[in-house]
């Protein structure tokens, strides 16, 4: 018999109760899997979680399922596997399939229900490019009242492979399927970790933030009331195809991979190894282009369903859900789109064409009107003449005009004036001496409490600004003190108060409400009329 002295005994017996109140603290019981997460930094944290079943095999390219029962609990402190992008041609096993994971930030438990934020990343829809972030800073901006939610989804082939093919035997936008997935897994389980189903804010950057819009107007801007409010940095309205002009992809795509042949060619790529597909998913050229590749290849499709018309016509006609919406842009939100070797106008239209194929000629005579040969102050070391018209150009169409009008449709058809616009300015002296400007999603990191040096005075103000919106859907109810009453936006003549939106330039003591400038006010003009011409 084992004698083990009472002191010693003691210690084992407090050291095991500890132990096992401390994983009580962070189990969470989901009913198909048991979840036990770690506290880091006083923020309690679940990473890994399955919210999906794997898209494999005759999963891949159809809407996401329900995950199988596991009774094991599972240690959730690992982040789950990225999902491959596009393009590729060789496998990169730092990616997986079997991506469909989400990780929960959330305050100790203190028997209340806090706010919730979903993330939604950027990266074109044909990458992930936030795959860890954290929302350990935001929540203590919040005064540790908020849960913060972040996630994995199919992007590129994986994502959004369309076709008649598809259409008849799976699912067109899987991509945005899985993003819907996540908040229908949300308004059943967030409770378990403190968060308030009730009041969830929807949020992204760049193609998450155009995913934001895309549920704004999902299934004709149905309300299932799965979020309460949006916020979207930099939204992206890339080019949208309808089915039968996507079909390109995947006939270029069955042919590479040898299943052109096949009785059935959506059956043969569900068989071939992923390692087959991440071999051969190159971007094509643009039909209707000029011969090179666009940008990003890969986008959500007007499928009749999910998406069921273009994003500009949509809003036009009031089809989109009528919440508290912050949307905004950066100064320069193309150069790190168009390429540095731009030279001349032609080259310019190429560019331009290989990404929005439907610009006809009298739209890209009207573009070399309103974006000219620059002065030599804009042309920059190692750039072509119309890298910045050219940057400029694309910037607007794509991010700029798409934020303030969508900010704009709210007053102005929603009959609401709870959205609020931001322009982000806080330039880097490198940036400034590149021609790079104030880029694409250089907020997003003020916004999470990671900025850069340059940012770093101006950031607490926008990410009170942010915590503020999410815990109470307005922007100035918990700002910083001493900060500038954020105006909400309307449409209109601007000497009578409308296109008002909070600037933040690099000097902190200057924040503070502008009006959109007259030139971009009539550039914005030009792409709102021929925005759902051209597949916006």
């Amino acid at each position: 018999m084992l004698l083990i002295p009472l002191a010693v005994l003691g210690v084992l017996v407090f050291d095991l109760a500890h132990q096992s109140h401390a994983a009580d603290d962070h189990l969470v019981d989901l009913g198909y899997s048991k979840y036990n997460g770690v506290a880091r930094n006083g923020i309690n944290t679940w990473w890994g979680i399955r919210y999906a079943a794997p898209p494999l095999r005759d999963l891949r390219f159809k809407a996401p399922q329900d995950p199988s029962h596991n009774d094991a609990i599972q240690q959730a402190d690992t982040h789950g596997a990225v999902c491959h992008p596009s393009p590729s041609t060789s496998l990169n096993t730092g990616f997986n399939e079997d991506c469909l994971f989400l990780d929960v930030y959330a305050p100790a438990a203190d028997n209340k229900l806090h706010p919730v934020f979903i993330w939604l990343q950027g990266g074109g829809l044909n990458g992930l490019a936030d795959t860890r972030s954290d929302g350990t800073s935001l929540i203590n901006a919040a005064d540790k009242d908020m849960v913060v939610v972040t996630f994995n989804y199919r992007v590129g082939l994986y994502g959004f492979l369309a076709s008649r093919e598809v259409q008849a035997n799976g699912d067109s936008n899987a991509g945005l399927l899985d993003q819907r997935k996540l908040l229908h897994w949300v308004q059943k389980y967030i409770h378990l970790f403190g968060g308030d189903p009730s009041r969830v804010t929807l949020g992204g950057a760049s193609a998450g933030a155009g995913s934001v819009s895309l549920h704004l107007t999902a299934y004709g801007g149905r309300d299932d009331k799965l979020f309460h409010a949006v916020t979207a940095e930099s939204p992206s309205y890339g080019v949208q195809y309808t089915i039968a002009e996507a079909q390109y992809q995947y006939d270029a795509l069955v042919q590479r991979v040898d299943c052109d042949k096949a009785p059935d060619t959506l059956k043969c790529l569900r068989a071939l190894p992923v390692k087959i597909l991440a071999e051969n998913n190159p971007n094509l050229p643009t039909p209707g282009g000029t011969g090179g590749t666009p940008v990003f290849m890969w986008s959500n499709v007007v499928d009749g369903t999910f998406t069921q018309g273009f994003s500009y016509d949509l809003y036009a006609q009031g089809k989109f859900v009528k919440v508290p919406a912050i949307f905004g842009s950066t100064t320069n939100e193309g150069t790190g789109a168009a390429p540095r070797s731009l030279e001349n106008a032609g080259q310019m239209n190429s560019f331009l064409k290989n990404n929005f194929p439907k610009l006809t000629q009298a739209h890209l005579t009207k573009i070399d009107s309103l974006y000219p040969d620059p002065p030599n102050d804009l042309i920059f070391p190692g750039a072509g003449e119309y890298w910045r018209p050219a940057s400029n150009a694309y910037g607007n169409m794509r991010y700029n005009c798409p934020s303030l009008f969508m900010s704009g449709s709210f007053p102005r058809i929603g009959g609401s004036n709870a959205t609020w616009n931001y322009h982000w300015d806080v330039l880097r002296p490198g940036d400034a001496t590149s021609g790079d400007g104030v880029g694409h999603v250089a907020e997003q990191s003020s916004v999470w409490g990671t900025p850069g040096p340059t940012e770093k005075p101006i950031a607490p103000t926008i990410q009170a600004y942010w915590a503020s919106f999410i815990r109470t859907h307005n922007p100035n109810t918990l700002k910083l003190a001493g900060s500038p009453e954020w105006v909400e936006y309307m449409d209109g003549d601007p000497t009578r108060g409308a296109m008002q939106r909070m600037h933040f330039p690099n000097d902190v003591k200057k924040i503070g409400m502008e009006t959109v400038a007259p030139g971009l006010r009539e550039k914005c003009s030009f792409w709102l009329s021929v925005g759902s011409t051209i597949g916006q």
